[in-house]
């Protein structure tokens, strides 16, 4: 069952993509994957939590101007990632501003061992999208996420942000 943190992060999603609908005649869509390195700040000596990693990224990105954009990522990490026992799914979501270079903020939730996590993820990004090609993108970024973990293998929640380093190679259509 979701619970209502899950519920609020579905109805942001809901409300960009409502909100895309709106963009300008510039506007075009882009679909993409990535891989994403990931290290926890805190030092965290439990068995089996990891302090850092690797993510897939399963992008989505929304062009609404030449300087906005809206983007929902799924992210995909193996086990350990914040004391999981499973693969651990997090969907988030992103507003940017600029063109090649560019930053913005963004949240998310994890999805641990069957549940959604007991908070959300709030993120600042910064990166460098570059078309490589015609209509095909090569996104470079950093990403430092305020997030706290809290699954069975920790006991107490951990308050560990997170910075991430990673590059989405993104079709446009």
């Amino acid at each position: 069952m979701m619970n209502t943190k899950g519920i609020l992060f579905c109805l942001l999603v809901i409300a960009g993509l409502m909100i895309c609908e709106t963009a300008s005649a510039e506007s075009a869509n882009r679909i993409g994957v990535g891989l994403h390195y990931w290290t926890a700040l805190e030092d965290i000596e439990i068995d089996d939590v990891d302090e850092n990693g690797y993510s897939w990224i399963f992008s989505y990105q929304r062009i609404l101007s030449n300087l906005f954009k809206f983007e929902i990522d799924a992210g995909l990490t193996k086990e350990g990632y914040a004391g999981s026992d499973t693969t651990v799914w997090t969907p988030q979501a992103y507003f940017l501003i600029g063109n090649t270079i560019y930053a913005g903020v963004g949240a998310g939730i994890n999805y641990i061992d069957d549940e959604f996590a007991d908070d959300p993820f709030y993120a600042l990004r910064a990166g460098i999208d570059l078309e490589i090609f015609p209509n095909l993108f090569l996104d470079i970024n950093a990403n430092y996420r305020f997030e706290k973990w809290n699954t069975e293998k920790i006991k107490e929640d951990v308050d560990t942000d997170t910075v991430t380093l990673g590059a989405i190679l993104r079709l446009q259509f």
